[in-house]
C-alpha cells in the first residue's frame, strides 16, 4: 500500500488516507451563514475522495470575520444550517473538521475580488482588534488593543465555537493561530508589543493561544482530535520563528494537541515569501521532530509528491489547497498513478476505468 493512501487514527478518528482538504476561504456568505455554494464545494471534494474536508476560516464573532463574507458560527443557528453539509461529507465516508478563526487586525476587509482593501465604516467595515494598536499596513486604520476584559471575550468565543461545532457534528476541529490573524498576532513580536502577561516573554505571547487551547479541549471530546494551525517561521528575523515554533509544538502536544498544520507568513505585508513546489514541507518535517503528527500544505499539486513527503517522513497529512480547487477528484487520479484500487461512489464506477 502506498503511503498516501495508508489510514491514519487520530484518537477515536480514522482518516481513510492522508489526503485532507485545506481551510480555504469561499467568501461566499450572508451574516456568517454557510449555503449551497458550501454544501457543493465541500461535498464535492468529500464524494472527490479526500478524508478530510476542512471549512475554511469560519469566524467565532463578528469582528473576527476577515470580511462581511465570511462564514461564521458565533450563534447557534449557523451550527444548524451546517449539519446538512457535515451530514453529506460523513455520507461520503470523508470526516468532516472545522477551522475557527479570528481575524483580528486584518478584520473589516473587502472580498479579494473586490480589492481586499480594509473597508471604512460607511462601506460596512468596522473596528478591528488586536494585541497591540499596530496596523496590519499603512493606510489601515489602527486596531484597538484588547483589554483583559476583551481577551476573555475572545477565549469565550472560541470555547462558544467549539461547542457548537460539536452540535454541529463535525468530528475534528482546527484552531487558526497563523497567517497574521488574532492568535498569530499575539505570538509575534513584530505584532505584540504589549507589556503585561499577553506580551514581551515567550510564554506571555503564548498565553492567549494555550488558554484557547485548554478551553477548546476542556469542551472538545477526548474521541476528536484537535488540530492547530501555526505559521512556522514570518520569513524574517527578530519575528515569530521555527526554533518558537518548535517549542510551542512540544507545549501544545503535552495540552492535547495532536497535529500541527504547518503554514508560513502572513503578518508582515513586505515579506517576500520564497514560493517554490512544497516551500513549507521543511516546516512540516521540522515540527514533526517533536513527536507530533503535522500537515504539510504549500503548492503540493503531484501525486508522487505527496507520496515522497510522506514516505520519507517529513509529514502525516497532506493537505491540498488550489488543487483541490482545480480538480475535486485529484484522489481517484493519484490512486491511478500509484496503482491503489480504492472504493468510487456507484454513481461514479462507470467513469473508474479511465
Amino acid at each position: 500500500m502506498s503511503e498516501l493512501f495508508s489510514p491514519l487514527t487520530i484518537r477515536g478518528v480514522t482518516l481513510k488516507n492522508r489526503i485532507a482538504i485545506s481551510p480555504m476561504c469561499q467568501y461566499s456568505s450572508e451574516d456568517g451563514y454557510m449555503n449551497d455554494w458550501h454544501l457543493v464545494h465541500l461535498g464535492s471534494r468529500a464524494t472527490g475522495g479526500a478524508a478530510l474536508v476542512m471549512t475554511e476560516a469560519t469566524a467565532v464573532s463578528p469582528e473576527g470575520r476577515i470580511t462581511p463574507s465570511d462564514a461564521g458560527i458565533w450563534n447557534d443557528n449557523h451550527a444548524t444550517v451546517m449539519e446538512r453539509i457535515v451530514r453529506y461529507i460523513h455520507s461520503q465516508g470523508a470526516v468532516a473538521g472545522i477551522q475557527l478563526a479570528h481575524a483580528g487586525r486584518k478584520a473589516s476587509c473587502a472580498v479579494p475580488w473586490r480589492g481586499g482593501k480594509q473597508l471604512l465604516f460607511n462601506e460596512g467595515g468596522w473596528q478591528t482588534v488586536a494585541p497591540s494598536p499596530v496596523s496590519f499596513k499603512e493606510g489601515d486604520r489602527l486596531p484597538h488593543e484588547l483589554d483583559k476584559e476583551g481577551i476573555i471575550k475572545v477565549r469565550n468565543d472560541f470555547k462558544n465555537a467549539a461547542l457548537r461545532a460539536l452540535n454541529a457534528g463535525f468530528r475534528v476541529l482546527e484552531i487558526h493561530s497563523a497567517h497574521g490573524y488574532l492568535l498569530h498576532e499575539f505570538l509575534s513580536p513584530f505584532s505584540n508589543h504589549r507589556t503585561d502577561e499577553y506580551g514581551g516573554s515567550f510564554d506571555n505571547r503564548t498565553r492567549l493561544l494555550r488558554e484557547t487551547v485548554g478551553d477548546i479541549r476542556s469542551v472538545w471530546p477526548a474521541e476528536n482530535p484537535l488540530f492547530v494551525r501555526i505559521s512556522v517561521t514570518e520569513w524574517s528575523g527578530l519575528q515569530w520563528s521555527p526554533e518558537e515554533s518548535v517549542v510551542l509544538a512540544s507545549v501544545l502536544k503535552d495540552m492535547g494537541v495532536d497535529l500541527i498544520d504547518c503554514s508560513s507568513g502572513g503578518n508582515n505585508p513586505m515579506v517576500k515569501i520564497p514560493l517554490a513546489p512544497g516551500y513549507q514541507v521543511p516546516f512540516a518535517a521540522l515540527i514533526r521532530q517533536t513527536g507530533i503528527l503535522t500537515a504539510a500544505v504549500g503548492l503540493i499539486t503531484e501525486s508522487s509528491q505527496a507520496e515522497e513527503i510522506l514516505l520519507n517522513g517529513k509529514a502525516d497529512v497532506i493537505l491540498l489547497a488550489r488543487e483541490a480547487l482545480r480538480n475535486p477528484y485529484f484522489p481517484y487520479y493519484a490512486a491511478r498513478y500509484l496503482a491503489e484500487d480504492i472504493q468510487w461512489p456507484a454513481q461514479y464506477l462507470r467513469a473508474r476505468n479511465f
